[in-house]
């Protein structure tokens, strides 16, 4: 039997023999491999922020970046709460790491982030609540227009209040979520330039 070969061996082997590598080429794609690997684990939950310090920890510090822009990679507008509190406290974690941590500049970037999304999350909350009310007192606003056979166009009812609520809602939503998604690009922009060492 031979020697099992990992993944990150045969990829090596691969890139050695289209251009040989140099020496730090070969210790960065080393390092990208463990900081996905921690990652993966880190986002399936196998490991929590301590863990993931803990891994962390006798990384060269050039590597913690790679970590936090991995995480920061998975934020989003519409991220749900549990995840953004996990992903704020990996950031945060590796952070701490550092010889010179920007934690205060780092805490208000993702405090920026976390704003945005609820406030976003919370205006289609209400958006709905409202246009459901409005749908239910007022059954005209849940007609929609239909092409006649004969080329006219003519209101007809549809078929439930929630139908009726989701097309307006998605019209309005669609108005809304540019200035918000431009905002927390901007933010996330920001973040990225403060974990660099």
């Amino acid at each position: 039997m031979g020697i099992i070969k990992s993944a990150f061996e045969k990829a090596m082997e691969r890139a050695d023999a289209i251009a040989p590598l140099t020496p730090e080429e070969k210790e960065r794609l080393k390092y990208e491999a463990k900081v996905k690997e921690m990652l993966s684990s880190y986002f399936r939950r196998d490991i929590d922020a301590g863990k993931l310090w803990k891994q962390a920890k006798d990384l060269p510090e050039s590597v913690l970046p790679l970590i936090q822009e991995g995480i920061i990679g998975t934020l989003s507008l519409r991220i749900h709460d549990e995840d953004f509190k996990i992903r704020k406290e990996g950031i945060l974690g590796i952070e701490s790491l550092k010889k010179d941590p920007r934690t205060p500049l780092i805490e208000n970037a993702l405090s920026t982030l976390e704003s945005l999304s609820l406030e976003f999350q919370r205006m289609i909350e209400d958006a709905t609540r409202q246009l459901k009310e409005a749908m239910e007192q007022n059954p005209q606003l849940r007609m929609k227009p239909v092409m006649t056979p004969d080329g006219k166009t003519a209101l007809q009812p549809t078929l439930s209040v929630d139908e009726a609520v989701e097309a307006r809602l998605s019209e309005f939503i669609g108005e809304h979520e540019k200035q918000y998604e431009t905002a927390y690009q901007m933010t996330l922009r920001k973040l990225k330039q403060l974990i660099l060492v």
